[in-house]
């Protein structure tokens, strides 16, 4: 699905992606685990086209995207979430979802004046896939909350189902577990697997509760100090001693928590 060939990203004297190369299957989702200033947010970045990479490529279903801008990106099926949710605070939930889709006819002047009939149409569709995404993430008792009330585990499955109201093909997840308690954490955990398992998404998301990244993710990569320390299986990355030493630290043995 998604491929990253040897990319730098240097800000003046600070390398902070260091020769990176990576491959995120299709179908699959991939975790990306590492100490903090490990880069992981900024090969984020990069992919994502927030950043355009000193060096190196990035390639989605064999097109090279490497330097392109998010909305482009956007077009293409590659969606970024971050750390901090980035909602409509004065829009309901139900709005935060049907503002997603681009090229709606009633966004345009002139399509909003000589098109009525099929802006209609198409707000009704925008209208019923939105509360499609509601039921999904069980979302219903605050459909017509302001963004801004909820709180921080339901903006996180706000922003999930925003990638849902277009045809994402990879979408990556920036530390979905941060400000969220555990049972939306849990929430959370079951609709990313049920996107990926029912509707084929492909995710990469950064994480640092090890259980959940155990639990849901295919593959693991870390990264320490803007490189790739390691890319396994996650039952040997836990036992990795090199990650161990970099990252995960002697309070795991034999790949498990020690209480």
């Amino acid at each position: 699905m998604l491929d990253v060939r040897d990319v730098c990203m240097q800000f003046g004297g600070i390398r902070a992606v260091d020769h990176v190369s990576l491959h995120i299957p299709a179908g699959q989702i991939t975790g990306l685990i590492g100490p903090n200033g490990a880069g992981k947010s900024t090969l984020f970045n990069v992919i994502a086209g927030y950043h355009r990479p000193t060096s190196g490529e990035v390639w989605l279903d064999g097109e090279p995207i490497t330097g392109l801008p998010p909305h482009e990106l956007f077009s293409k099926g590659l969606l970024r979430t971050f750390q901090v949710a980035h909602e409509f605070g004065s829009l309901t939930v139900r709005e935060n979802l049907m503002m997603v889709p681009s090229g709606q006819i009633g966004e345009r002047l002139l399509g909003a004046w000589l098109g009525r009939s099929q802006a209609k149409r198409q707000e009704q569709q925008v209208w019923e896939k939105a509360e499609e995404v509601i039921a999904f993430l069980e979302l219903e008792a605050v459909a017509d909350e302001f963004a801004a009330n909820l709180s921080g585990g339901q903006k996180k499955l706000l922003e999930l189902g925003r990638t849902m109201m277009t045809d994402a093909k990879v979408v990556f997840l920036d530390e979905v577990g941060a400000g969220v308690n555990r049972s939306l954490f849990g929430r959370l955990g079951q609709a990313i697997a049920r996107l990926n398992q029912e509707r084929g998404y492909t995710f990469c998301m950064i994480e640092h509760d090890m259980e959940f990244i155990q639990r849901l993710c295919q593959t693991v990569v870390v990264m320490a100090e803007g490189r790739v320390l390691a890319r396994d299986m996650p039952e040997a990355i836990m036992a990795n001693e090199a990650v161990i030493e970099a990252y995960l630290g002697r309070a795991y043995v034999d790949g498990k928590p020690v209480a």
